[in-house]
């Protein structure tokens, strides 16, 4: 057992955390899903830190760690290097304390989150390509400016403060039997994993990874999975876990799971349509996982972290239409034709038979491999549900036409 990881993060440090940070944080709600409950079979509790001022838990670790500086260390100000959410937080309560926050992040951040940082009251350097380069940087600028470094993540003080969740999730919903928690570099789950084993021994803590960053699943289980990708859960995309996290979670938490890409748009697709909640992939990560393994879950009272809000609106909506086309709502149709007068009213007259609505048609004539007189119409529609449109599809073929569905990748 590691005795000394054990004693650096204690139930009391994150009780007195809760303490230190009072109501400067949102007590965000922690409800019962009737529904989302009824589609996995599980009893699913879910707690909305999404409703922070900064949309995310993140600033309970960062102003529980402000808090903790001496006089001194506040007057020079605090630094890090972060692109998500660890950085609003900090730039958040640092201007409300009265505490210089600079904030380093590599040069191709997107502008929306530079800009977000600096709404908050961070001040912003652009260094580096990649967030290692940002890293390194800022702990030199800790060294030549004299600043204190705030860890997103591998801090005991940080973990303490986002441990405060599971307090108040627990007083919330006292009878789960389990929670399935997000891991990145480990700071929540270390904390939230405290506080269950101290109050609950039994209680199963089970961490989730998104499947192309899967690095402290690789840490705890012994593998040597690739991490890297174009994943959803971008706040939980962490190459290299928490030293001190990783030392917390081989003793207290139970099992790691990951999740696949599609899992995630599900699970954020379900949140907002069910729960009327936006969530970034990184805070649907827990619903993903219990979705994805439904019978491990099945019956067990379930806690999950919906950890935050802070989602591109353009990529929100290319997740809600790709829910829309995997459920068969929607649908590209792809149709061969002879290139004659009323081929296309012939076909359109079989989607009006069926009650599915046209949204776009493409018509290509050259670049196919048909004979000059044939042509390829590609049609977007919109249906109920997926067995009215395989019932147009079975019909448009009884009538003699090929039909493809485009899928997605």
């Amino acid at each position: 057992m590691d005795q000394d990881a054990l004693d650096q993060l204690t139930l009391e440090d994150i009780r007195a955390a809760a303490e230190r940070i009072g109501d400067a944080v949102v007590h965000t709600p922690t409800m019962h899903s009737f529904t989302l409950s009824q589609i996995t079979g599980a009893e699913i509790w879910l707690k909305f830190e999404n409703q922070q001022f900064t949309a995310a838990y993140k600033e309970r670790g960062a102003l529980n760690a402000l808090l903790l500086l001496t006089d001194e260390q506040r007057k020079r100000g605090v630094i890090a290097a972060s692109a998500g959410n660890h950085s609003q937080g900090l730039s958040y309560h640092g201007k409300r304390l009265g505490v210089p926050v600079t904030i380093v992040m590599p040069r191709p951040t997107p502008t929306v989150k530079v800009m977000q940082t600096e709404k908050a009251g961070g001040n912003v350097t652009l260094f580096g390509e990649t967030f290692d380069d940002a890293y390194a940087h800022a702990r030199l600028l800790e060294q030549e400016l004299g600043l204190t470094f705030v860890h997103p993540f591998d801090d005991a003080d940080v973990a303490a403060g986002q441990g405060t969740v599971a307090l108040e999730m627990f007083a919330d919903a006292p009878e789960l039997d389990c929670i399935v928690t997000p891991i990145g570099g480990g700071g929540l789950i270390s904390g939230m994993a405290t506080v269950a084993k101290a109050l609950h021994p039994a209680m199963e803590v089970i961490g989730v990874q998104a499947e192309l960053f899967p690095s402290m699943f690789n840490r705890m289980k012994g593998h040597d999975r690739v991490c890297g990708g174009d994943t959803l859960a971008e706040g939980i995309a962490v190459k290299a876990p928490g030293e001190f996290t990783a030392r917390i979670i081989a003793e207290l938490v139970d099992d790691i799971v990951l999740v696949d890409e599609e899992s995630l748009e599900e699970a954020v697709a379900l949140l907002l349509q069910i729960e009327k909640t936006v969530v970034e992939g990184a805070g649907a990560a827990g619903l993903a996982a219990v979705l994805a393994n439904r019978e491990r879950f099945a019956g067990k009272k379930v806690g999950l972290v919906l950890c935050g809000g802070n989602i591109d609106t353009r990529l929100l909506a290319n997740v809600l239409l790709r829910d829309l086309a995997r459920s068969g709502r929607l649908a590209r149709l792809r149709v061969t034709l002879q290139d004659r007068p009323g081929a296309l009213f012939k076909v359109m007259k079989q989607f009006d038979d069926h009650n599915v609505n046209i949204i776009e048609i493409y018509h290509q004539r050259i670049f196919t491999s048909l004979p000059a007189k044939g042509l390829i119409t590609d049609i977007e529609c919109e249906a109920r549900d997926r067995d009215q449109l395989d019932a147009l599809i079975a019909s448009l073929r009884a009538s003699g036409y090929t039909v493809n569905s485009v899928e997605l990748n």
